[in-house]
């Protein structure tokens, strides 16, 4: 299990984010591993190659089948890591899953167009939606209340996906916002970790 942080790619946020949840995946009985990469801000390298390289670089280092987990801008991370040969299956909660929208509409402070040096052509490579079909199984959930991260991302990366012959599931939380999901006794968590365990 690769957990992959979010926090809009930004320097202040790391995988410690992460630890409630690896300690409850650890006592499901899971090998995890708590990723990190480098992250926009002063002197931190972050943005494209670099953030993308250190999550490619992870991934592939781990023995056996992976399953890329996480959150936010983790979420847009382990859904474009996806396309991993070793990864088997992936997990996005509120994630960033369509960079030319989001970044049309500003979603996390206009981070998206730092990540990417505003090259638009990027799109292309970074974007999760522009990279159907993955050909594995995806498994969405996303709060109606969330003001970080619009719905909407999930919601056009599910169509997209099911559309390009993807299994592709959604789940819509009607109470839940954007930070329930690193809670492990969230619904929002459970439904991932049952959903883990049925893999």
């Amino acid at each position: 299990m690769a957990l992959i942080h979010g926090g809009c790619w930004r320097q202040r946020y790391g995988r410690d984010l992460m630890r409630g949840v690896a300690a409850d995946l650890e006592r499901r009985g899971f090998s995890v591993r708590n990723l990190e990469y480098r992250r926009l801000g002063l002197l931190r390298g972050g943005g494209w190659p670099a953030t993308f390289d250190d999550v490619a670089v992870a991934i592939t280092a781990i023995e056996g089948d992976v399953v890329t987990v996480r959150h936010s801008a983790g979420g847009q991370l382990a859904v474009w890591a996806a396309s991993l040969p070793n990864v088997v299956a992936t997990v996005s909660q509120a994630g960033i899953l369509d960079l030319r929208e989001a970044a049309r509409l500003g979603v996390c402070g206009g981070q998206v167009k730092r990540l990417l040096g505003g090259r638009e052509e990027l799109f292309a490579q970074a974007s999760p939606i522009e990279r159907l079909p993955l050909g594995k199984p995806a498994l969405l959930v996303h709060g109606l209340r969330d003001e970080i991260v619009p719905v909407a991302q999930s919601r056009r990366y599910r169509d997209a996906a099911q559309t390009a012959g993807d299994d592709c599931r959604l789940a819509e939380l009607e109470q839940d916002g954007h930070y329930e999901h690193l809670d492990p006794a969230s619904s929002a968590w459970r439904i991932v970790a049952e959903w883990l365990q049925r893999l």
